[in-house]
């Protein structure tokens, strides 16, 4: 069965984006798209919200539009991005356009369940912190991938906001990056 895996960029006082919803305040360098690259080698469906969502439906594709002014390492993600089978959660969306896309507008725990039983590699949420509140609410993430960037930034969204009831985790590894970030791999621990 497949996981849910998610994938967040997260302050030392546990923001993941600030007031305006900006990640200005990361570092983002080689090292650490080095390890993206090898995370996005486990998945086989992004997970949005509908904010993310909209962020990458309106960039990656300009990418492949512009390839000239990309570099190669955006390129290939671009292309990865645009063929891979996507799924946006989203209640106000009528339909999400960009290629190989599903939108799921309710009954989100049996969606998820039905998404794991099928064959592939791994689903993993990319950032959505308004997904994550809800996925964290249903007890849907079944892994954590954090990179805990070495910046407090004092203000902005919490990764674990207003949680309803406590989550467990399991360290499974970790790894310090040159810059400064830990790149925290945790699993959820039920019962």
């Amino acid at each position: 069965m497949r996981k849910v895996v998610l994938l967040m960029h997260v302050s030392l006082d546990n923001y993941v984006c600030d007031e305006k919803g900006g990640l200005d305040w990361m570092v983002y360098d080689k090292e650490l798209e080095d390890y993206a690259d090898e995370l996005m080698q486990t998945v086989g469906m992004p997970l949005y919200g509908r904010t993310t969502y909209g962020m990458m439906a309106g960039y990656w594709p300009t990418v492949l539009e512009r390839p000239d002014s990309a570099s190669e390492h955006s390129l290939k993600h671009a292309r990865w991005v645009q063929d891979i089978p996507k799924v946006v959660f989203s209640t106000t969306m009528e339909k999400a356009e960009w290629n190989n896309t599903r939108l799921i507008k309710g009954n989100i725990a049996e969606e998820v369940e039905k998404l794991k039983a099928t064959p592939g590699k791994d689903l993993m949420i990319f950032g959505s912190p308004g997904l994550v509140k809800t996925f964290l609410e249903l007890d849907l993430i079944d892994e954590y991938r954090l990179t805990i960037q070495p910046m407090a930034i004092g203000a902005g969204k919490h990764l674990f906001d207003d949680l309803k009831k406590p989550v467990k985790l399991k360290l499974l590894s970790s790894k310090q990056l040159k810059s400064g970030v830990i790149a925290a791999h945790y699993e959820t621990v039920r019962k």
